[in-house]
This record gives C-alpha cells, structure tokens and sequence, in this order.
C-alpha cells in the first residue's frame, strides 16, 4: 500500500472515530458498548461484558456501577454467582437515541458520495470487513456498538463471516 493511501485511510478512521465518538454525548465508548449489547441482547452477565466490550472484570463492574446509578441499567436475579443485566426502559431510550445519532453522522460522511459510488463503496467495504474477521469473539466485539436490528445475521459481514469460521473448525 501507499503511504498516500494510508495516510487517507488513517485520515479517515480518526473522521469516523471522532464523529461517532461525539453520538454517545457523555457515555464512554465502553459504557455505550455495554448499553448496545444489552440493547440487543439483554440478559447479558458482567463477564460477558467485559469480553465484548474489551474490558477487565473490574472495570466492567466500575461500569456497570455507574450505568445502574444513572438508572439505564438493572441488575436482574442472582442465577448462582452471575446476575443477568437489562436496560431500563431509559436506558432503551438512551441506545435508540444514540444510534441514531451515530448513523446520521456516519450517513452524513458517506453523503459526498453518489448513490452508486456508495453503492460501490459499501460493498468493497464488506469485502474489507469480512477479510478482517477471525472469530465469532473478534465479530462480537468489533460489532458492540451496531445496531443489530439493521445487519441481522444473515447480512452482516462480520457475523456471516464468523459464522463460516465456526463452520470449518466444527468440520475439522
């Protein structure tokens, strides 16, 4: 690769980072990761979290603290030693909005682009997200802030990927 490429392609990683970084307003990336996942999948445990969202344990714990004293998130029953967590319906609220700000301002960087090149780029950039995929842990955590009701499984490159992967070491 050029180093031109790569600079644009830098250039363009710290445009999305800081852009999307602005739509979670006062939440940390880790703490609006911890409220998509539970968006999307509630009933997830600490420890789950911690993996997704690339965190120790303690700092999950810190976080998931701090969740529960703005009210977004409740613990539920103890189920032996883990405790499954859920969003309050704030809490829902708080996801839904951030996502969407989080898509406007990613649709506002493709808006340079005409409905064919976008066209065009959005399936080249499948290309790259599945060619970067290595595991289902890799697809869950590189997809903690996605909004799953929009790329379900089965067109989510990421997730179709991994799904391969998990398919030819079970045929080993």
């Amino acid at each position: 690769m050029q180093l031109l490429d790569a600079n644009k392609l830098g250039a363009l990683g710290a445009m999305i980072r800081d852009r999307t970084e602005a739509s979670l307003r006062e939440l940390s990336p880790s703490a609006a990761a911890v409220l998509s996942m539970l968006h999307f999948k509630p009933g997830l445990t600490t420890t789950e979290l911690a993996e997704v969202v690339g965190v120790s344990q303690p700092t999950a714990v810190r976080l998931i603290d701090g969740l529960e004293r703005q009210a977004l998130i409740e613990r539920g029953k103890p189920e032996g030693r883990v405790t499954p967590l859920a969003l309050t319906e704030s809490g829902h609220g708080q996801v839904k909005e951030m996502q969407a700000l989080r898509l406007a301002v990613l649709d506002g960087l493709l808006s340079a682009l005409r409905p064919n090149e976008r066209r065009r780029f959005v399936s080249m950039l499948d290309k790259i997200l599945a060619g970067a995929t290595t595991s289902r842990a890799f697809a869950r955590t590189t997809c903690r802030l996605c909004e799953h009701d929009l790329c379900g499984a089965e067109v989510c490159p990421i997730g179709c990927r991994a799904a391969e992967i998990e398919k030819q070491e079970s045929e080993r």
